[in-house]
């Protein structure tokens, strides 16, 4: 499959808001604004809300189709240049059956969300677009003062455009969360900085190279056995990255979830596993969960040369890589380097 890249943000441009998961904007409207005001004053951005994005939870919960026609708008729409969700959730996957492929695929836009929002990243990769594991209105955007002015400037090499190769590179510090968002002057913040201890080089395998696809393992389990799972012959060659939600899943269940990788044939496809910094781990389970993984990679399904790497900096944890579903990827053990082979927008 040839993946179609989006066109590249631009300073003017506008961005499409809207709510497909969970309706966190209409109970903490005053963190969604400064997500959406951190938007035009970093970005240079216009916004767009679509009517989802400030919908009262319920009834965004009872209305699965409304928020699909908000995606389905939003794409239809030739003056929105991209579409950026609010949060995540837990559900976003009832909306998956009210998208309309044709409309998406004819209008490629530059799709940006992750944890729960994996389901409809994967589902507009499944068509043949580029899409974007990345930060959200209000998670992310909103905390942007608060970390690395790096993280702004990855934000604008990934969705705005960059001469390739480009090469990711550790942030200064990480946090786990954020403070109670009731509270006035928590607003912007996050949860105390800790240090980087690195990626963690699992297994080293030769120079690989592939397209990107992944995002959270927790929801990418809910797809799996659907419609919306990807075929076997799509994993020939691919990089997969993997990332666990502040759910906090322990090794044992990666383990599991892993192995049914491994049974599907995905390993002996793929050229490497990139995984996510584990949000809520102790370094104890961390090690637990790199055993766990070279335990079903290399011990179960007798892939030791596979490259495994962990510890990076993409998931729930913040600041984040923007991971890009399909653009080309290459991962070099022997130079401890991952970077992108090409710029993920046109």
């Amino acid at each position: 499959m040839k993946f179609v890249k989006p066109p590249g943000l631009k300073e003017g441009d506008t961005v499409a808001v809207l709510s497909p998961s969970r309706g966190l904007p209409s109970r903490y409207p005053q963190v969604y604004e400064l997500g959406l005001r951190n938007l035009e004053a970093k970005f240079g951005l216009e916004v767009k809300e679509f009517p989802t994005a400030r919908e009262d939870k319920d009834v965004l919960y009872n209305n699965p189709g409304m928020r699909a026609e908000d995606v389905n708008a939003a794409f239809r729409d030739k003056a929105v240049n991209g579409v950026i969700a609010s949060i995540g959730g837990d559900e976003s996957i009832r909306i998956l059956p009210y998208l309309d492929p044709k409309i998406i695929r004819a209008n490629p836009k530059v799709l940006v969300g992750f944890s729960d929002i994996t389901t409809l990243t994967t589902y507009v990769n499944q068509l043949g677009l580029v899409t974007f594991n990345g930060p959200m209105i209000m998670a992310g955007f909103s905390q942007i003062d608060s970390l690395p002015t790096a993280f702004t400037e990855h934000i604008r090499q990934i969705l705005f455009g960059s001469e390739p190769p480009y090469e990711y590179a550790t942030f200064d510090f990480y946090s786990e969360g954020y403070p109670e968002w009731a509270e006035e002057e928590n607003l912007g913040r996050v949860n105390p900085p800790k240090m980087i201890s690195g990626w963690n080089w699992l297994q080293d395998g030769s120079l690989v190279r592939g397209e990107l696809f992944g995002g959270c393992a927790d929801v990418l389990e809910w797809l799996k056995g659907t419609e919306f799972w990807p075929r076997s012959d799509f994993w020939q060659g691919k990089i997969l990255f993997l990332e666990t939600s502040e759910e906090v899943p322990g090794p044992l269940r990666v383990k599991r979830w892993l192995r049914n990788y491994g049974i599907q044939g995905v390993f002996e496809k793929i050229g490497g596993i990139l995984f996510g910094r584990a949000r809520g781990y102790t370094d104890a389970q961390k090690s637990e969960l790199d055993e766990a993984i070279v335990s079903v990679v290399a011990g179960e399904f007798g892939k030791p040369e596979l490259p495994v790497v962990t510890n990076m900096d993409f998931g729930h944890t913040d600041p984040q890589f923007i991971m890009p579903l399909g653009a080309r990827a290459e991962i070099d053990s022997k130079n401890r380097r991952f970077r992108l082979l090409e710029s993920p927008v046109e």
